[in-house]
């Protein structure tokens, strides 16, 4: 129990909640106060990741669906391809592991489509149309989102098939197409007309042509870097993406036995993963700097590594003469990034394949008068407008984070934005609670919970297969993943503060309703407040305005 100004355990910070003292004058009163989760914070999609955790530890897998779609509509998808910065964020790994939130999404997600549900939704039609340019994640999730608000919406995509990276940056091993194309159909079957090989390189024309009231450009990120390499007589050089690509489109290009991929981000991860399946006996990683200071996850660091994968870290390719890769081993100096040594060696390879980064298209918004452009993104305002009226912009169009999950929450927003901006208003989010932090908690209440463990392929079994690597869970699994929330800075009716109250000021409302205090009999002495195991009670000074309103 935390006793009169002690210091926070995790942060150093003196505890602001600190009088229990009573008396002549009450010094402290309690009082119930949501917090926002963490995970809810940190999720670039926006979900209620607290709230439908919730129906599914109750066995309510539909409700749980119906919330998460209220804000993703990929939720089969992310629960395979997130990098899940909210377990990163959860409470819950500071009394055992956190809640592997994405492996039960995944299982909602596929439930759903294995049920066939639908999500609910009864806005009225509103008569205005919006062209997307672009059928990936950001560019799905802003048609679902603008249909939900009961607009007319048309995707035209470039390729021959919807999804994006999602289909041609994403190999089939992390996520299956069947998984990835009925999410889609989904989106369709809501009203959402997609249409295929239509190459919009006018927006302007489209838009006007089209008598569309406004447009959503989210064509992401397909053209690979270059740089150059002194080269001669050069074993076959290839992009990563248009490798990804080939492979996704059933092309089988030949890469030889030995393959090197230049770059440290997912995407050579990928490519090199890749590799492995198409035949090659060796592939080797060559970066410039350390694994610490790779872009790539660690998770997909380690699956590469699990697969065989070779990685050279601190190493930049200085010249390719036929089949020999001079490599010149880096250092990093005292601030961190990486000068060459003068030390050079070779390594042999039968395919090299640049990995380093992607940028998006933007040409289309030439034609567009007052768009801003800055290298390959484009500039936008707070409601994701371009300079040009009624021109918007997201995904990997826009300098943020480049992720699926990132682009599902820009679609989301410019949906919103779109729609107020429709309606001849702005879009303002909602002011939210501070985040309920781990200081908050009372770790004392919650036993260990053995997390659940998702099935893996061994790293031996996946040479030459694109099986899906990482099977799901149960959904006994799932249900007992999800009771391991803490619901942290949201009360969940537990009794504490009732049972805890030494002069009965708390008052059981009923089921779902909560509490309240009374406080005609409340002494402030902060009992409850100790007890309460998610820390939704805050002790705030005792000012007249406080009983009163309460």
């Amino acid at each position: 129990m935390r006793t009169p100004f002690q210091k926070k355990e995790l942060t150093g910070e003196p505890d602001l909640h600190v009088s229990r003292r009573t008396g002549p004058t009450r010094t402290y009163v309690p009082v119930y106060a949501d917090h926002l989760p963490p995970c809810n914070a940190t999720c670039p999609a926006g979900e209620n990741i607290q709230e439908w955790l919730a129906y599914a530890q109750a066995g309510n897998l539909e409700a749980a669906w119906q919330t998460i779609v209220r804000d993703n509509p990929l939720p089969a998808v992310h629960g395979r391809v997130c990098y899940h910065t909210c377990e990163n964020a959860c409470n819950r790994k500071y009394t055992d592991t956190a809640v592997s939130i994405h492996a039960v999404e995944r299982l909602v997600g596929d439930t759903a489509l294995e049920k066939g549900w639908m999500p609910k939704f009864d806005a009225k039609e509103s008569g205005k149309r919006v062209l997307i340019v672009g059928a990936g994640p950001a560019g799905l999730s802003a048609a679902y989102h603008l249909r939900r608000l009961g607009h007319s919406v048309e995707i035209r995509e470039a390729g021959p098939m919807a999804g994006g990276m999602l289909h041609f940056g994403i190999p089939k091993y992390r996520l299956p197409r069947e998984v990835l194309d009925a999410e889609i159909s989904r989106i369709e079957k809501m009203g959402v007309k997609i249409t295929l090989n239509h190459k919009v390189t006018d927006l302007a024309k489209e838009k006007a042509e089209g008598k569309f009231d406004a447009a959503f450009v989210a064509v992401g990120a397909h053209i690979g870097r270059r740089t150059d390499i002194p080269a001669k007589d050069a074993a076959p050089i290839l992009d990563a993406v248009e490798l990804l690509r080939g492979v996704e489109l059933g092309e089988k290009p030949r890469i030889g036995k030995r393959v090197a991929i230049y770059g440290g981000g997912n995407t050579a991860m990928d490519a090199a993963r890749t590799a492995l399946r198409l035949g090659a006996e060796e592939t080797i990683i060559i970066y410039r700097r350390n694994r610490e200071k790779a872009p790539a996850h660690d998770s997909e660091i380690q699956d590469a590594l699990e697969e065989g994968v070779k990685i050279h870290w601190l190493r930049t390719i200085a010249g390719v003469e036929g089949a020999a890769v001079k490599v010149e081993k880096m250092k990093l100096d005292e601030k961190g990034w990486p000068v060459g040594t003068g030390e050079f060696e070779t390594l042999n390879a039968d395919t090299l394949v640049m990995a380093l980064g992607q940028d998006s298209e933007s040409k289309l918004l030439s034609t567009c008068k007052g768009v801003e452009f800055k290298d390959d993104t484009v500039a936008v305002n707070d409601q994701m407008m371009t300079g040009c009226e009624g021109v918007f912009a997201g995904g990997d169009m826009v300098p943020y984070e480049r992720a699926v999950t990132v682009a599902v929450g820009h679609g989301k927003k410019a949906a919103r934005c779109i729609d107020a901006w429709l309606r001849g208003t702005r879009y303002e989010s909602f002011a939210k609670n501070a985040p309920a932090s781990p200081e908050r908690l009372h770790s004392w209440y919650y036993t260990q919970a053995k997390p659940g463990e998702e099935p893996r392929l061994a790293g031996g079994e996946r040479k030459g297969d694109f099986r899906e690597v990482v099977s799901g869970l149960t959904a006994e699994e799932a249900v007992h993943e999800a009771k391991r929330c803490l619901s942290c800075g949201n009360c969940y009716e537990c009794d504490g503060c009732l049972g805890a109250c030494p002069e009965d000021a708390v008052i059981k409302l009923g089921p779902g309703k909560r509490y309240k205090f009374d406080y005609e009999k409340c002494v402030g002495c902060g009992a409850c407040f100790e007890q309460c195991p998610c820390g939704a009670i805050d002790l705030v000074e005792d000012k007249a305005d406080v009983t009163t309103k309460a």
